[in-house]
């Protein structure tokens, strides 16, 4: 369906554009910004205008790896407003803040009867695009929404009074959400968060709200300022602490119950294996990228360390994810604060460099077209 079929299927407040500007991937770190189309609807889609979109460190990975076919255009932490509605759908209407997931799984197949949506076919599925093989497309001035995303959850209402670039957060809150709860923490346990960027903050604020005591690790003192404001309280500098042994000292010489690295820096593995007590946790949730590392077999054997993963978004804690930033916005969890760069679609390469090499300073990078005020409340 073109857009101007869609606008006879529906209401919009303002014209369509026949193109929009984008961050389109043109091959290993070749991002260019482009006029390219703006995308068509089917039945049962959306059209969403872009306010805000975050910089995922995936997003990162695929553009200097060459993991994904070129052309595409990636970003996936998506904002905005509902622009055009396709035929049949009646939950969604013209002007409505939403945000989206660009993975939803089938609901039935073996993996999600294990509740292992993120190893589902349909889930490995993309249903965001804003032009190309589907790939997020939060990089543009529009997405396409398509039908099962749309049917089956993956648009979320943004409630009033929360600017868009809170909602642009639900989706990594859910997947560091899934993370903190496959742990299990307890209100007596010790946990080690290492690396202090916008993700690793998150786990460990997620991790603080069990009751337990949360140590952070980070190479940037500024991080570890950022990281008090959410009331974490306990921060090691790896450059001048060895982390082990502080969490060993802080732990009657045990080690953390649980670690969590935010970092994909696969030789952290290690320290997170040292750094955990014998029968705990270590959680890889950066590591992102297939490879060969080295750990030790006897630490999983005879110490019986646990050594696990965690990979993207569940829909069983969705509802939950999003109404902890919706209510977090004005109830202590103001994720704004994590925002310490935004620019506009023309600066998109900009944006990426900067992201790509993170700085003290740096914190989350936000993509935000300009047609939209991402800090509007409502």
């Amino acid at each position: 369906m073109s857009i101007a079929e869609a606008s006879k299927l529906t209401l919009h407040t303002q014209p369509i554009p026949a193109t929009m500007r984008a961050a389109v991937y043109r091959g290993v770190n070749d991002v260019r910004v482009e006029t390219v189309p703006v995308p068509e609807i089917g039945a049962g889609e959306l059209l969403i205008q872009v306010a805000s979109c975050g910089i995922c460190g995936t997003d990162l990975k695929k553009i200097h790896t060459g993991s994904h076919s070129a052309p595409r255009i990636f970003g996936h932490e998506t904002a905005g407003v509902v622009a055009a509605v396709g035929a049949g759908v009646t939950k969604f209407k013209v002007g409505d803040r939403v945000m989206v997931f660009h993975h939803i799984p089938c609901g039935e197949c073996y993996y999600c009867r294990k509740r292992t949506f993120a190893q589902c076919p349909v889930y490995k599925k993309v249903g965001v695009t804003a032009g190309f093989e589907p790939s997020g497309g939060g990089f543009a001035g529009y997405v396409r929404v398509m039908d099962w995303i749309v049917r089956d959850g993956g648009v979320v209402a943004i409630p009033d009074g929360v600017p868009y670039e809170q909602a642009a957060f639900v989706e990594p809150v859910n997947t560091c959400l899934k993370g903190v709860k496959m742990l299990n923490l307890q209100p007596d346990e010790t946990v080690l968060v290492i690396g202090q960027g916008p993700i690793g903050i998150l786990l460990a604020t997620l991790a603080a709200r069990t009751g337990a005591t949360v140590y952070t690790s980070d190479l940037f003192p500024e991080r570890h300022a950022i990281a008090a404001t959410y009331g974490l309280s306990h921060p090691i500098n790896p450059a001048t602490e060895d982390v082990a042994k502080v969490m060993k000292q802080a732990t009657d010489g045990r080690g953390a119950d649980a670690v969590l690295l935010a970092v994909g820096v696969d030789a952290l593995i290690r320290t997170a294996m040292e750094a955990v007590r014998p029968g705990g946790k270590v959680q890889l949730f950066a590591q992102t990228q297939h490879g060969e590392t080295l750990f030790d077999p006897a630490a999983v054997c005879m110490d019986e360390k646990t050594l696990l993963g965690s990979y993207s978004s569940s829909v069983t804690i969705q509802d939950e994810g999003a109404q902890l930033v919706f209510d977090g916005y004005s109830n202590g969890l103001d994720l704004t604060r994590l925002i310490s760069h935004r620019y506009s679609l023309e600066e998109a390469v900009e944006a990426i460099e900067l992201a790509s090499h993170p700085t003290a300073t740096s914190m989350k990078i936000m993509i935000e077209p300009g047609a939209i005020d991402a800090r509007k409340k409502a």
